[in-house]
């Protein structure tokens, strides 16, 4: 990361001429502006930067859909400011001359607007403070690689890509080597734009890949999710493929986002680990009975769009039974390592994932059961997927639901952000109940 000199010095050095403002939507996308680097010394980094609220209140194809108590015609559609992150500047290598800086978003009397996914987790990750606490986790995104560019993919209805692999290539080294002038790239410009990169390997379905980066800080980690999701479209783009980080692309294996989580102590004792006795500590039980807990009622910020649903197929390395075992993967909750690397796997998010939500979700409902001590259910034994367990959500209207009847959710966020991402769903629901798939063209069309 670059500080505040350091940016200016490279843009009176004509090394920078562009400074990206971004934040990240409900969607978990990186919005913003590209800004002259000069105009940004002389004026905005002072001044600020703005735009329309509405930004927050927007549906995937960028509708504005009325509804939301944020932004409205009656409200004017005004502007919020993006309160720049200084502690974000980073290089964009594969954008020469480029740095982006990540936002947060205020309204007008200067208060974090409170259903702004990064201001959410700020306020979990604040709540985890005051309890002394910090929080480090990790997430872990799959994504699937086409050699048909997006352009013609769209030209196409999205049919007949041409997926980069032609079989299961899950940790198979060919597999991988045939797509390495992509993986390289992006793992090397993660790596120039701060991120520590750990390795890739290949996954089950046909072009599935992992890149995998170190654990950090909550905030860290969200901010790099997204600026690595960006980034590796970007890159997948100029050498004329595509990526997905869609759940579920095809009938094949969807993609995961596998979300490791532990406490520390805020000097960064241990907390989930009991050194003397080697075992797991009250509080980590606690944390993990809370995780459980929200799990339901909290789905759809673990799942947040209609084809998230369509993951959760029993037998598929995706969860559907809200269950914690010891190394199982068969259970939305897997308990791995020990000591220092003790910690929680969330299976249940796909690589649509806002990390943002994700991660608050996981920390209030956590955080919960350790201000309740909740009492930790028995471990699961065996496949997970066919047990008694409760499950996870099969729809999104389902998840909507009961996150709309959660008082746990409304005690942990707010009436008014439970009501916004309620609203949220609506859209989407209502959205796609009025479209023809072509589910219904192959089955109608002729024979009905």
């Amino acid at each position: 990361m670059l500080t505040v000199d350091q940016l200016r010095k490279k843009i009176l050095d004509q090394e920078i001429d562009t400074v990206v403002l971004a934040f990240t939507d409900m969607q978990g996308r990186l919005q913003g502006k590209l800004n002259h680097a000069q105009f940004f010394l002389d004026a905005i980094l002072d001044e600020g930067a703005e735009g329309c609220n509405y930004l927050l209140a927007v549906d995937t194809e960028m509708n504005t859909p009325a509804g939301y108590a944020i932004s409205s015609w009656e409200a004017g559609y005004g502007d919020m400011s993006f309160d720049m992150d200084l502690d974000t500047i980073r290089l964009m290598p594969h954008n020469p001359g480029q740095v982006m800086i990540q936002c947060d978003l205020v309204g007008h009397d200067g208060q974090p607007i409170p259903m702004s996914p990064r201001a959410m987790l700020r306020r979990q990750l604040d709540r985890a403070k005051d309890m002394g606490f910090t929080m480090l986790t990790g997430t872990e995104l799959e994504f699937c690689v086409y050699n048909t560019s997006y352009e013609d993919a769209w030209d196409s209805d999205y049919r007949n890509l041409e997926p980069a692999n032609e079989y299961n290539v899950d940790y198979n080294l060919l597999g991988s080597q045939r797509v390495e002038p992509l993986l390289r790239e992006v793992r090397n410009a993660m790596y120039a734009a701060g991120l520590t990169v750990e390795n890739a390997k290949g996954e089950c379905n046909y072009g599935q890949h992992e890149i995998a980066f170190r654990y950090d800080d909550g905030m860290v980690t969200a901010d790099n999710h997204v600026v690595y999701k960006l980034s590796s479209k970007q890159i997948a783009h100029n050498q004329g493929k595509s990526v997905t980080f869609m759940a579920k692309p095809n009938d094949r294996e969807g993609s995961s986002c596998h979300i490791h989580m532990s406490l520390r102590g805020l000097d960064g004792e241990l907390v989930f680990w009991d050194k003397e006795k080697g075992e797991r500590t009250a509080v980590y039980d606690h944390f993990i009975a809370g995780v459980l807990k929200g799990m339901r009622e909290l789905t759809i910020f673990y799942a947040p769009n209609i084809n998230s649903y369509k993951r959760f197929v029993k037998g598929s390395f995706a969860p559907t039974a809200v269950a914690w075992g010891m190394d199982n993967r068969s259970c939305s909750v897997r308990l791995v390592g020990s000591g220092q690397s003790a910690r929680m796997e969330n299976r249940l998010p796909g690589g649509d994932v806002n990390p943002y939500l994700a991660l608050s979700a996981m920390l209030a409902s956590g955080l919960y059961g350790i201000e309740h001590q909740l009492e930790l259910e028995p471990m699961m034994e065996g496949n997970a997927y066919e047990s008694d367990a409760p499950v996870v959500p099969s729809t999104m209207r389902e998840a909507r639901d009961l996150l709309d009847g959660s008082q746990l959710a409304r005690e942990l966020f707010g009436d008014e952000v439970v009501d916004h991402y309620v609203h949220y769903a609506d859209v989407e629901l209502a959205a796609f109940e009025a479209a023809i798939t072509d589910w219904e063209l192959r089955r109608g069309f002729e024979r009905l």
